[in-house]
C-alpha cells in the first residue's frame, strides 16, 4: 500500500507539475500579467523554507541521533550543493563560454536532485540563443533532477505518510516555475508545443523511478532515513536561499514588493497549515 502511496505522489509531483506550468502559460500566468514568475517563485521559495524547517528538520530532530550531528549534516548538505554549483557554472563557463557571454543557462542544474528551480528568468533570456538540441539537455537535466525528487518524496513517506503528501505538494510547487523555464525554453527550440510538452512530462515521470529506487534502498537502510531528511532540508534550504530568493531582490513598486512577501508568506502559510494537521493526525 506504501509503495502505491509513493507512486501516486511521486507521479502527481512529477507529471502534475507539467501539466500546472503548461495550463498556467496557456492562461498566460508567468508572463508578467497579474500572476507573474515573481509570484510563481516567491510562492515556491516560502513553500521550500517551510517544508525544510518546519516539516523535514523537526522530523529529523524526533530521532534518536544528537542535534549536534544532525546540525553538521545540515551545514555539509549546503557547501556541498554550494561546491556543486560552482562546478556546474565553472563546467559551463568553459562549455559556452564562446557563446553569448551568459552561455547556456537554460540547463544548468545544481545539486544532487539537479535542482534548477526557478531559472525562470535565464531560461527566457536565453531562449533565443538556444540551440535546437538544448531541449534534450535540459530534458536529460529534468531526469535526473526529478529522479532524485522522487527519492526525497520516498524518504518522507518512509518517515511518515503524511510527511510524504506534503513534501510531494512542495515538490510539485516549486517544480511549476522551474517547468515553466522548460517550456519557453523548448517551445523556442522547436515549433511543435505538443512534442515539447511530451517531453518535459516524460521527464517529470521520471520521479517515479525515483521514488521507487528511495522506496527499496531506504527501506533496508531505515537508520539513513534521519540523515537523509536533513540532506533534503539542505537542498530545499540551498534552492530557496541560493537560487529562488536572489531573483526577487530587484528594485519594485510598493506594490509589487507586498504582492511578493504576501506570496511567499502564503507559501509558509499553506505549509505550516498541512504540517500542524499532519503532527496533529500522526500523534
Amino acid at each position: 500500500m506504501l509503495l502505491l502511496e509513493i507512486i501516486g505522489a511521486t507521479l502527481a509531483a512529477g507529471i502534475g507539475s507539467v501539466w500546472i506550468a503548461a495550463l498556467l502559460m496557456r492562461l498566460g500566468l508567468g508572463n508578467g500579467n497579474r500572476v507573474g514568475t515573481q509570484h510563481l517563485l516567491s510562492l515556491a521559495a516560502g513553500a521550500l523554507l517551510a517544508t525544510a524547517f518546519m516539516h523535514l528538520l523537526p522530523e529529523a530532530f524526533e530521532s534518536q541521533v544528537e542535534a549536534h550531528d544532525l546540525f553538521a549534516v545540515l551545514l555539509v548538505g549546503l557547501v556541498f550543493f554550494f561546491l556543486l554549483d560552482k562546478a556546474e557554472l565553472w563546467h559551463h563557463g568553459h562549455e559556452h563560454g564562446h557563446a553569448h557571454g551568459h552561455g547556456d543557462h537554460g540547463h544548468h542544474h545544481h545539486d544532487a536532485h539537479g535542482h534548477d528551480h526557478g531559472h525562470v528568468h535565464q531560461h527566457e533570456h536565453s531562449a533565443g540563443s538556444q540551440r535546437k538540441s538544448g531541449g534534450w539537455s535540459i530534458v536529460t537535466g529534468d531526469s535526473v533532477h526529478c529522479f532524485g525528487d522522487g527519492v526525497l518524496i520516498a524518504s518522507a513517506f518512509l518517515a511518515d505518510v503524511r510527511l510524504g503528501v506534503v513534501a510531494a505538494v512542495s515538490v510539485l510547487a516549486h517544480e511549476v516555475p522551474h517547468h515553466i523555464g522548460d517550456l519557453v525554453v523548448m517551445n523556442s527550440s522547436s515549433s511543435n508545443r505538443r512534442a515539447a510538452l511530451m517531453k518535459v512530462s516524460l521527464a517529470g515521470a521520471v520521479t517515479a523511478l525515483g521514488g521507487l529506487a528511495g522506496y527499496f534502498l531506504l527501506s533496508h537502510l531505515h537508520g539513513a532515513l534521519t540523515y537523509l531528511l536533513v540532506i533534503a532540508s539542505s537542498s530545499f534550504i540551498y534552492v530557496a536561499l541560493a537560487d529562488l530568493i536572489p531573483q526577487l531582490q530587484k528594485q519594485l513598486s510598493a506594490r509589487e514588493t507586498v504582492a511578493q512577501i504576501a506570496w511567499l508568506v502564503a507559501g509558509i502559510v499553506i505549509v505550516t497549515v498541512v504540517s500542524g494537521l499532519a503532527h496533529g493526525h500522526s500523534h
